[in-house]
């Protein structure tokens, strides 16, 4: 038996790189699966790949950045398979800013995906959830920069840890519907959206992975299909009781100095 047989796991931002990992993972512990982005191309060559190898799978294209198509993309997801039992919130942006050169638009560009999104499908879903009277399960895929992180990450940062309290807010104020939220911090992690973004702002070759792996204690990035499986243990009765947590899931320690 799988970990998530039979239940309907809604992925945001799950058309590629950590969100697809974890979208895999759940198929392969029996979940039927939903997807969203904003690009049909990756997010319906997923759903191709994951019915192929016997799967369940649904694309929902949406901009979640605004609320309205957040919420709507729920909405498909339960006139679909009826209800959403499981929702993670992978979407994120990471275009770099810093405090003195970061834009209004730039900076609402960060609100809308990385906070103002994961906020209104929460919503959605929870609602769904309560009015069907059943448990649920939340996680949001958040950053160990939200502890402080780089000047570049100005905005960023600010969104996360603003996601860091809606998860602990939304947790509390649902302990008595039995829906459990939690959030994971991840580190630098192997996806196609930090390839870009590595080429596109820090000039990096194609051989940056393993530059940057050479000096990272484990000697590797973070991998999605190791995320992934994590998620889905958080999403999973096998979690438990916990609600609330926020963990970090990286490789540097917190508070260590040299």
């Amino acid at each position: 038996m799988g970990l998530l047989d039979d239940k309907v796991v809604l992925v945001n931002g799950g058309s590629q790189g950590v969100g697809a990992a974890i979208a895999r993972a759940a198929v392969r512990e029996g979940a039927v699966v939903a997807v969203t982005g904003r690009r049909p191309e990756p997010g319906e060559a997923l759903v191709r790949e994951l019915t192929a190898a016997g799967g369940k799978a649904l694309y929902v294209q949406a901009d979640l950045s605004d609320a309205e198509q957040a919420k709507a993309s729920v909405t498909r997801v339960v006139q679909t398979y009826g209800r959403v039992d499981c929702l993670v919130n992978s979407a994120g942006l990471t275009s770099r800013g810093t405090l003195l050169d970061t834009t209004p638009e730039l900076f609402d560009q960060h609100i809308g995906i990385n906070l103002k999104g994961p906020f209104f499908a929460m919503q959605a879903v929870v609602a769904d959830m309560v009015g069907r009277e059943e448990s649920g399960t939340i996680v949001n895929i958040i950053t160990s920069s939200a502890h402080g992180g780089q000047p570049f990450l100005a905005p960023y940062v600010a969104a996360k840890a603003g996601l860091i309290g809606l998860t602990r807010n939304a947790a509390h104020a649902h302990r008595w519907d039995r829906v459990r939220i939690n959030g994971l911090n991840i580190g630098w992690t192997a996806t196609e959206g930090e390839d870009a973004t590595q080429k596109a702002f820090h000039g990096a070759g194609d051989d940056w992975r393993e530059e940057a792996a050479a000096k990272l204690p484990m000697g590797k990035l973070g991998q999605p299909d190791e995320i992934a499986d994590f998620v889905v243990f958080l999403l999973s009765d096998r979690s438990g009781v916990v609600t609330g947590s926020v963990i970090d899931w990286d490789q540097n320690v917190l508070g260590g100095l040299d």
